[in-house]
């Protein structure tokens, strides 16, 4: 079934990526959110934009926008919200995974569902009723006064039952997220989150910014995924101003997202087995991680290789040296990697840890639109690289890991694999990267790119980042500043699922299916 079959009027988006887009009534959203669900498709995101100063009809002043992945591509459907009564319709009884989407967006704009959920999201009793922080016009000056929040957790009932406050500030330094758990003895009954306190109001900072610069915020919005951000921030601008990138800029920018994904595997893959109390695997993979990200600094100027990915390009080449550097630590770094997996592989009390633990099952992983890592290893085939690949990713034969058991040892399998498949596609991009520059201006905005057929005009970045599939989405105004730009991480997605994975086990392995998912705050958080 080919969702595009559909009956909407959807129009192809230039670009390298697939893009389709329509505008559409409820009725439209809704019977097209439905056959995505049928036919197998991903629910990816969902945002508002507030439209009253660009509107003369009040029947258009906001617009909402959904995302979903299919088999050829994004397709993107857009609604107009009348001004007075922005209502739109509750897709979370189709994909579950709308659900915090939807009351985020009105948190940030007041666009409103009739879903039974109603509770904040982002807001957490500091804001006053009517204050939308991403409505058009200022912001106030002045600090709002702090007050406590009663969240409404969802409570259970019954003999023996006991709630575990975790949170929102931990032990350790991570960042802040509540962990509500309903338990008997210590096996867990039910898992609820209250996230949003790493709120920084990203999106309204993005309208201060002109095109050319945004990139260095989007690198920001979540430090670990810093070249996915970015990559997806300049593939959306270089869309939206037609933006042609040189060959050789769009290797070196796989040749670093590849990096990126090693990284935080070797990092997580580190941190699993020190969970299990095997501190060995702790040192050993960071040793390597340590060694990978001083590497990335010494050719890339950074060791997380922030700023590196600009619109038009890349920042700089590799120097002379680079290519040579590279190939030796692929080199030891999968002999390695392949050596310390016989110890994980071979190891009683880590194996009795991770097998059967947090388990996802494959129908709930897709029923809650989960990606990424997470997602493969509860059997979602879907890897932007291989199932909707850009350039490079269309040239070098991307081979997807995938697993079903969705446990914890599953989504160590999964990060092993992907590390060495990582590894071989920077020797093949290493070996066939085309020369030539690696970067070209960014052409200005033109009036008439900034509308497109009466519509705001979208250039949008899907890239797959090492935890799953960043979304950005961008509007510009004709003198090259950001009209409204969304940032979309994977963990929107995943959060829900790991509140499922968690049910049935003991609290002493929640920390070890957390880290097992490890997802993002900050990302999630804007």
């Amino acid at each position: 079934m080919r969702l595009l079959d559909q009956p909407l009027d959807f129009k192809q988006m230039p670009g390298a990526l697939a893009v389709y887009r329509a505008r559409t009534y409820m009725a439209g959203l809704l019977s097209f959110t439905r056959a995505v669900k049928k036919g197998g498709g991903r629910f990816v995101a969902l945002w508002g934009s507030d439209e009253r100063d660009r509107s003369e009809k009040p029947s258009e002043g906001f617009s909402l926008h959904v995302a979903f992945g299919l088999t050829e591509g994004l397709a993107l459907v857009t609604i107009f919200l009348p001004a007075d009564n922005p209502e739109f319709p509750d897709l979370s009884e189709i994909f579950p995974a709308a659900n915090r989407m939807q009351r985020a967006t009105y948190d940030l704009l007041g666009l409103h569902t009739r879903s039974v959920d109603q509770r904040p999201w982002l807001r957490h009793a500091n804001w006053p009723a009517d204050f939308f922080p991403l409505r058009r016009g200022p912001v106030p000056k002045k600090s709002f006064p702090l007050s406590h929040e009663d969240y409404a957790f969802v409570r259970v009932e019954g003999d023996g039952v006991h709630e575990i406050p975790v949170g929102p500030i931990h032990a350790g330094i991570i960042e802040p997220g509540h962990f509500r758990f309903s338990i008997v003895g210590e096996r867990v009954l039910r898992l609820e989150q209250r996230l949003g306190w790493k709120h920084k109001g990203i999106e309204k900072i993005f309208t201060r910014l002109t095109l050319h610069d945004g990139h260095i915020l989007a690198g920001r919005v979540s430090g670990d995924s810093t070249v996915a951000y970015a990559w997806a921030y300049c593939l959306a601008a270089e869309t939206l101003t037609g933006c042609v990138v040189p060959q050789r800029a769009a290797w070196l920018r796989a040749l670093m997202l590849e990096r990126e994904r090693i990284a935080n595997h070797l990092g997580d893959l580190g941190y699993l087995g020190n969970d299990v109390a095997l501190s060995f695997g702790l040192a050993q993979f960071m040793r390597l991680k340590e060694d990978w990200l001083r590497m990335s600094n010494a050719l890339f100027g950074h060791r997380f290789m922030m700023d590196c990915i600009i619109p038009g390009g890349v920042a700089q080449d590799l120097p002379p040296d680079g290519s040579e550097l590279l190939l030796e630590q692929c080199e030891t770094i999968e002999h390695e990697v392949r050596t310390i997996k016989k110890v994980y592989d071979d190891h009683a009390g880590l194996q009795d840890r991770f097998l059967t633990t947090g388990r996802l099952q494959p129908q709930l992983a897709e029923h809650l639109s989960v990606s990424g890592v997470v997602g493969r290893a509860s059997s979602q085939v879907w890897d932007l690289r291989a199932t909707n690949p850009i350039a490079p990713y269309d040239q070098i034969d991307v081979q997807m890991v995938t697993h079903r058991n969705g446990d914890v040892a599953a989504r160590a399998t999964v990060r092993f694999e992907e590390i060495i498949e990582s590894l071989r596609l920077i020797r093949r991009l290493i070996k066939r990267m085309p020369q030539g520059e690696v970067s070209v201006p960014l052409p200005p905005v033109q009036e008439g790119e900034c509308k497109v057929d009466g519509a705001n005009a979208v250039g949008l970045g899907w890239i797959e980042g090492w935890r799953g599939d960043v979304l950005v989405a961008l509007e510009a105004e004709a003198n090259g500043r950001i009209r409204r730009c969304h940032c979309h991480d994977p963990s929107w997605r995943n959060w829900p699922a790991l509140e499922h994975a968690a049910v049935g086990n003991i609290v002493p392995d929640f920390p070890l299916i957390n880290k097992s998912f490890n997802l993002s705050y900050s990302g999630h958080d804007l």
